[in-house]
C-alpha cells in the first residue's frame, strides 16, 4: 500500500512540475484551484495513512497553491468549487494571510462573509471570540465540501468550554470525511476528550477505530499516549480483554511497545494489576527475557510486584537487570522501587519494641507510631480500634494496649528517618510520572 502511494506521489510530482511549466507558458490560466486542492488532499491523506515521505510533497503543494491563489484571475471564483478550495486550503495548513488577501479583493461577493470572518478570527488565534458563530456555521455547512473542515475547527475552539459539543462536532467531521486527515485528527482529539471526562467506553471505541485506520500516522504516538492515559486513569473500568482486542489489530512489534508503555505508566501510578497484565503481554510478545524488550517487561512486572506479598522476590528481580538494559529514567525508577522495598523488608529495631510500664487507660488516644510498634500490629490486629458507629456501646474496653512508644527515642528516630526517605521516594516518583 505504501509503495503504491509513493508511486502515485511521484506521478503527482511529475504532473505538478509539468503543470507548472505549462502554467508559466500560458500565464497559469488553466490550473483551477480546486484541482490543485485535490492533489493536496491526496498527499495529506497519504501521510496519515503511513506514507511519511509525502510530507515534503505536502509542503510543496501548499506553497504552489498559495502562489496560484495570489496570482489568479478573480473571475475564477465564479466557480464555487474554487471558493471552497481556497477556504479548505486555509484550514489545511495554508497561509492564513492568503485568505485575508482574497477576501479583501472579493468585490463580487464570492466568499460568504460569515464563513470568511470566523475563519480569519480562528486562523489569527481569536477563535474563542467566534466560537458560537463557528459552531453554527459548521452545522449549516455540514453537507457541503467545507463542512468536515469547519466541524473540525469548530471542535477545536469549543473543546475547552464545552467538551460534549466538541465531541459532536468531531463526530460530524469524521463521519463526513472518512479515511482522511480530518477523520484522523477528529478521532485523536475525541480520545483526548474521553480521557479528560472519564467516558471510558466511548474512549475505547474511538481508540479501536483509530488503531484500525491510522496506526501508521505520524501522530500515532500522540494517540498511544492518550490511550495509555485512558487505561491507567480508569483501570478499574477497563477489562483486560478490551485492551487485547483493541491492540490485536496492530503488528506484534507495535503491540509490544504499547504494552510496555502501559506497564511502565501503571507501575508508576501504583496500578499493579494493570501493570502486571501489560508486562505479561509484552513478555509474551518479546519471546524471552534475553532481549531488551523481555528485560523491560520483566522490570515493569517486577515494579508492579513491589507492593504485593512478593516484595523480596520482586526487589531481587529488578536488581538483577543490568543497567545497560534500562534507560536513565528507568534506572531512577528502579532506585526508588528498591528504596521502598528496603523499607518494607527492614526488620524493626528491637529497642523500639520495648514497652513502657505505665498502661494506657481506656479512651486515651493512641498514636499511629504506637500502633505500629505494638505486638498486635505485627499480627495484623489494630489495638484499641475506633468504636463502630453502629456497634455495641456497652462492649467492655480492651484489657490492655501497647505502651507509650512515643517516649522511646530509638523508635522516634526510626519513624522520622523512614518518613523522610519515603517522602524523597514519593517526590522522585512524582517527578518521574510527569
Amino acid at each position: 500500500m505504501v509503495r503504491h502511494h509513493r508511486h502515485l506521489l511521484l506521478l503527482i510530482l511529475s504532473l505538478a512540475a509539468s503543470s507548472a511549466a505549462v502554467a508559466r507558458a500560458e500565464d497559469q490560466e488553466d490550473i483551477a484551484p480546486y484541482k490543485m486542492l485535490r492533489s493536496l488532499q491526496f498527499v495529506q491523506d497519504s501521510v496519515v495513512l503511513g506514507d511519511h515521505s509525502a510530507a515534503e510533497m505536502q509542503r510543496f503543494m501548499l506553497g504552489t497553491i498559495d502562489q496560484r491563489l495570489r496570482t489568479i484571475d478573480p473571475a475564477v471564483f465564479d466557480d464555487a468549487r474554487n471558493v471552497d478550495a481556497a477556504l479548505i486550503y486555509a484550514m489545511s495548513g495554508g497561509n492564513p494571510e492568503t485568505l485575508e488577501y482574497l477576501v479583501a479583493r472579493d468585490v463580487n461577493g464570492h466568499f460568504d462573509n460569515r464563513v470568511s470572518d470566523v475563519l480569519r478570527k480562528y486562523l489569527s488565534g481569536k477563535g474563542l471570540l467566534v466560537a458560537k458563530s463557528l459552531v453554527e456555521t459548521a452545522n449549516e455547512y455540514k453537507d457541503k465540501k467545507i463542512g468536515p473542515y469547519l466541524a473540525l475547527v469548530g471542535g477545536n475552539v469549543t473543546i475547552a468550554k464545552s467538551p460534549m459539543e466538541a465531541l459532536k462536532l468531531y463526530d460530524q467531521a469524521r463521519l463526513n470525511a472518512p479515511g482522511t486527515i480530518v477523520e484522523e485528527a477528529a478521532l485523536r482529539r475525541s480520545v483526548s476528550i474521553c480521557v479528560e471526562t472519564g467516558m471510558v467506553d466511548k474512549g475505547l471505541a474511538y481508540s479501536q477505530r483509530y488503531v484500525r485506520r491510522f496506526l501508521h500516522s505520524p501522530y500515532a504516538s500522540q494517540f498511544a499516549d492518550l490511550f495509555v492515559k485512558l487505561l491507567v486513569n480508569h483501570d478499574h473500568e477497563v477489562k483486560p480483554d478490551n485492551v487485547v482486542d483493541i491492540l490485536s489489530f496492530i503488528d506484534e512489534a507495535r503491540q509490544r511497545e504499547i504494552y510496555l508503555r502501559i506497564a511502565r505508566a501503571a507501575a508508576i501510578a501504583g496500578k499493579g494489576d494493570l501493570a502486571r497484565m501489560a508486562a505479561a503481554r509484552a513478555q509474551t510478545l518479546a519471546g524471552d527475557s534475553d532481549n531488551a524488550f523481555g528485560a523491560l517487561a520483566d522490570f515493569y512486572g517486577g515494579m508492579a510486584a513491589i507492593s504485593t506479598d512478593k516484595t523480596g522476590t520482586a526487589a531481587r528481580n529488578i536488581s538483577s537487570i543490568p543497567d545497560q538494559e534500562l534507560s536513565p529514567r528507568d534506572q531512577a525508577l528502579r532506585a526508588a522501587a528498591k528504596a521502598i522495598a528496603e523499607q518494607v523488608l527492614r526488620p524493626p529495631d528491637p529497642a523500639s519494641l520495648t514497652q513502657a510500664t505505665a498502661p494506657k487507660s481506656y479512651g486515651q488516644e493512641i498514636t499511629s507510631e504506637q500502633a505500629a510498634g505494638s505486638p498486635e500490629a505485627e499480627q495484623g490486629e489494630i489495638p484499641n480500634p475506633a468504636p463502630d458507629p453502629v456497634g455495641d456501646a456497652a462492649a467492655p474496653p480492651p484489657s490492655n494496649v501497647g505502651g507509650q512508644q512515643g517516649a522511646d527515642p530509638s523508635f522516634s528516630a526510626y519513624v522520622t528517618s523512614s518518613r523522610s526517605q519515603l517522602d524523597a521516594i514519593d517526590g522522585l516518583l512524582n517527578k518521574e510520572s510527569n
